[in-house]
């Protein structure tokens, strides 16, 4: 019995281990010039190996080496179909005063002066020692850069004139995981970094305020309220002293004119507001208040937020979500500022929790953030809907009538693709957001919605902190649901194959209806029937790849399952009320990209 029990926590005890990721410690001294934005810096990272690997090499990100003319990220935004409008050609025409850099003067290993060659985004540097597995190693930089104008994410002087955006701006070490290396060039879209905690100090003009990721050391010194209205001679300078914990990134943003405003959410959490005079003080004002009600709908709905803090700071060119902050123009119409808001502040979970590889899967972090973003904004703002998530599937069945419209075209791709790999910014937005919104409102239907709830807040918990993949939330969701999803998650992300079912027969007589699947996408189907006495009935057709079915709160007839290889299902009508009405998915959550024939209607017969 004790060699039983002793094997019993052995196996349990080696599954656990099966699970690994790297860890990091940055410690870095910043020296930013606002006369030219200039800045110089030095980096020390205590770099730990968990895997079962033997490192002998490291790679670092340069972010932004990617402004400058003839970069990878200024040839694919002039050369493809659909150019990004805040890009286009906007880093060609750059003059060297306004470039990007992040260049690395020089780079030791436990002391040790090691062999590096960058290759624009990316630095490759040969280890001196090799890192074994479980162990530890120092590395020591020392940087220079020069901050671009303001195109894309990152940059100085935005549109609204805001000075600094410092996002993905330093020395940043790439990711080593179960794949290996993800020395991915920044080209457009978004990333993959190493949990870690950060040290960061800022030393910057003392007019300046500053708010980004971390908790602010020296806020006594610095100022009440990190206000800095009474102006200083130009040339004083002042280092702010910012610590970040269990993070994977470190930005901030910084402005001689920011009026910074706190709020505390009752779960205890300090937002923090960071925006410009002129940026509509009444917007911001009345935003405060509903970022606290979007606060409590995520904690709700997903899991603790774990950090003391937030912030909601005025920079960028649209919106970005960062370490505990975001980055969002301000000037606009309260809907729009407070739904960009909603939006950033989802991904707090969907990423900077939950850290899927945004560059391999971005549609489980940006959908899975539009889907609840979706709910969120409904609730705070005191709206119902019958379809909440309908903007998520129109866009999602917009790719399929462009390519009905152009016969010939194919702009769809699966999910599967690489981020930076899509053939149309249009198709990576359409698939990323909405077809991955999509994908969570459609296990709603296929698990039942309760189940969804369970199995969003279990993965939160299971995978907070961690780098979860697709396959990680799909087996979560089987747990809860005790259902078989491996069937989902390869046609809903792995092709481009579509679901599409029709009505095809009613035979009044035998009052058998013939139901046909027109799309490779298998689908079990909730059919509602409506009879002439004002009463009705829910059919439910299981698919056999399910090996079962959802539970029911009201009286559904459950069908035999639906095999797979059959296009054809046929299953006859109890009793003998006249039907009035068949249609499929009265609730509009599968996502059918032909619905002309989900419904047959014989009222007027």
């Amino acid at each position: 019995m004790l060699r039983l029990f002793l094997l019993l926590v052995f196996v349990q005890f080696s599954f656990s281990q099966n699970y690994w990721q790297q860890h990091v410690e940055y410690y870095m001294d910043i020296d930013m010039n606002v006369s030219d934005f200039t800045f110089s810096g030095e980096q020390k990272l205590i770099y730990t190996n968990n895997s079962p690997d033997t490192i002998n090499k490291v790679y670092y990100h340069l972010f932004f080496n990617a402004f400058r003319p003839g970069s990878q990220m200024d040839i694919r935004s002039r050369t493809i179909q659909d150019p990004d409008s805040r890009v286009g050609n906007r880093i060609f025409e750059l003059g060297p005063e306004d470039y990007g850099l992040l260049n690395v003067a020089s780079l030791k290993q436990n002391g040790k002066e090691i062999r590096f060659e960058t290759k624009e985004t990316i630095l490759l540097a040969r280890l001196e020692k090799p890192l074994l597995p479980g162990k530890k190693t120092e590395l020591f930089m020392v940087f220079n850069g020069q901050v671009p104008l303001q195109i894309r994410r990152s940059g100085k002087m935005n549109k609204e004139g805001v000075h600094l955006t410092m996002t993905q701006w330093f020395p940043k070490l790439s990711e080593y995981d179960f794949e290996g290396w993800h020395p991915n060039p920044y080209i457009g879209r978004e990333f993959h970094g190493v949990w870690g905690d950060y040290s960061v100090n800022i030393t910057i003009d003392k007019n300046y305020v500053i708010g980004g990721t971390g908790y602010l050391k020296n806020a006594n010194e610095i100022g009440h309220g990190y206000s800095n209205k009474n102006k200083k001679p130009k040339g004083e300078t002042l280092t702010w002293e910012f610590y970040a914990p269990n993070v994977h990134d470190f930005a901030w943003a910084a402005d001689p004119d920011y009026i910074h405003d706190t709020r505390r959410s009752e779960s205890g959490v300090d937002l923090h507001f960071f925006y410009k005079p002129d940026a509509g003080k009444e917007n911001w004002k009345r935003l405060q208040e509903d970022t606290l009600g979007l606060l409590d709908y995520f904690e709700t709905n997903i899991g603790p937020y774990p950090w003391r803090q937030y912030s909601v700071i005025q920079g960028g060119d649209g919106g970005m979500e960062y370490a505990m902050c975001t980055m969002i123009t301000g000037k606009r119409s309260y809907p729009s500022l407070f739904g960009v808001t909603a939006h950033e502040l989802a991904h707090a979970w969907f990423q900077q929790i939950l850290a899927n590889n945004e560059a391999k899967h971005p549609w489980m972090d940006e959908g899975f953030t539009e889907y609840i973003t979706s709910l969120a904004e409904k609730a705070v703002l005191g709206k119902s809907s019958f379809f909440p998530h309908k903007g998520s599937y129109e866009s999602y069945y917009r790719i399929n009538e462009i390519q009905l419209q152009n016969p010939g075209l194919t702009i769809e791709q699966p999910l599967t693709i690489h981020s930076d790999r899509f053939d149309y910014n249009f198709t990576y937005g359409a698939s990323s957001y909405s077809k991955g919104a999509v994908f969570l409102s459609q296990l709603g239907y296929i698990i039942g919605e309760k189940n969804l709830s369970k199995t969003i807040k279990r993965y939160y918990e299971e995978f907070k902190f961690k780098h979860p993949t697709p396959n990680d939330f799909k087996r979560v969701a089987e747990k809860v649901s005790d259902l078989e999803l491996e069937w989902y998650l390869n046609d809903w992300t792995r092709t481009t194959n579509k679901v599409d079912y029709d009505l095809a027969l009613f035979e009044k007589g035998s009052r058998n209806l013939s139901v046909k699947r027109v799309g490779r996408i298998p689908m079990p189907l909730e059919i509602l029937i409506s009879f002439g006495d004002g009463s009705t009935a829910m059919y439910y057709i299981p698919i056999d790849l399910m090996q079962g079915n959802k539970t029911f709160s009201n009286e559904t007839i459950v069908l035999e399952p639906w095999s797979w290889v059959n296009t054809d299902y046929v299953f006859k009508i109890q009793g003998n009320k006249k039907v009035l009405k068949i249609e499929i998915d009265p609730s509009k959550r599968i996502a059918d990209v032909n619905q002309n024939k989900n419904k047959l209607d014989f009222q007027n017969d």
